[in-house]
Formats: structure tokens, C-alpha cells, sequence
């Protein structure tokens, strides 16, 4: 019995392999084949350029908070340089002492003239006032050189929980 089903196992790995397909992974998330000069290669490209001034164009606040977990929202204008970036908060419940730090992976957009940054940082208590500040790095640990003034918000219970109305335009996750 083990034997028919190591042969099975097998004999569908084969299968696989001999009809698949390298065009399809050329194409991007709509089916549309991605061209460019580093698709033929299979090359990473180089960083971005770098913008020559990063600023904070809306935000840094509070999008939601709910459980424990709130998420930390602010647009910059498009930093340049490596695709993956990190957005950063330190945070604490003074406003002296941010020693307490949540980040999240951001992909740019190269095309994109803004970027908006989203930052998880759970383990919140209710009804807190926690104070923060936001900046961002590149995948290397460079900074893109723009750091928020320092801002608050109180935890909610989680009865209280309110989000964010959506900008114009925005769809909602669900």
C-alpha cells in the first residue's frame, strides 16, 4: 500500500513539474504578463531614487483601536529607495519614555506619489493614553530622515471602539 502511494506522490510531482508553466509566473496579479527590463533576467532592480525631502503629509492617528491592538496610520510622500520599508512607532505611557516599539513591513510603490504606513502594535491596555511618534527605514536600516512630533491617543474599552471613516475613495478590508 505504502508503495502506491509513494508512486502516486511522485508520479503527480513529475506531472507538475513537466506542465508547468514559467510564462505564467511572468504575469502580474490581474493575469497581465509584467514586462520591463529586468523580467527577462529575473533580476531584482536598484533602489529607488531617493527623495530628496520626506515629510509626513497626513497623520500620524489613531485608524483603530479594538482588543488590545491599535493601528497607527500617516501618509508621506514617496521616500524612494529600497522597495521594502518599515514603518516605525515608539511608544509608552509617557510622553518622555517611547521605549516601547512596533513596526511593520511596507512595500512602496514606485509609481505611487505617496505612501500610507500602517503600524499593529498590540498589547495595549484599556482605556490608556499611550503617546507615540512614527518615522520610517528602508529594508537596509536607513532612515528615509522624517520623524512625527510626538502624539497621543487613548485606548479605548472596547466597547468604545469607533474606527476611522473612510477617506474618499478607500474600500473597506471586508
Amino acid at each position: 500500500m505504502n508503495q502506491i502511494v509513494l508512486r502516486l506522490a511522485i508520479t503527480a510531482a513529475v506531472g507538475s513539474l513537466l506542465s508547468s508553466n514559467p510564462a505564467a509566473a511572468q504575469k502580474g496579479p490581474h493575469g497581465v504578463p509584467v514586462k520591463g527590463p529586468y523580467t527577462a533576467k529575473r533580476e531584482i532592480p536598484p533602489p529607488a531614487k531617493m527623495a530628496s525631502h520626506v515629510r509626513i503629509t497626513k497623520g500620524p492617528e489613531l485608524e483603530s483601536a479594538k482588543d488590545g491592538v491599535a493601528i497607527i496610520r500617516w501618509t508621506s510622500n514617496n521616500p524612494g529607495g529600497t522597495d521594502e520599508h518599515w514603518g516605525v512607532v515608539h511608544y509608552g505611557t509617557d510622553p518622555k519614555d517611547l521605549s516601547q516599539m512596533a513596526k511593520s513591513e511596507n512595500r512602496l510603490g514606485r509609481d505611487r506619489p505617496e505612501e500610507i504606513f500602517r503600524v499593529r502594535v498590540p498589547g495595549l491596555k484599556p482605556g490608556t493614553t499611550y503617546h507615540y511618534k512614527v518615522y520610517s527605514l528602508q529594508a537596509n536600516g536607513k532612515s528615509d530622515g522624517v520623524k512625527s512630533p510626538v502624539k497621543h491617543f487613548t485606548n479605548p474599552a472596547d466597547s468604545e471602539y469607533k474606527p476611522l471613516p473612510l477617506r474618499p475613495g478607500e474600500k473597506t478590508s471586508k
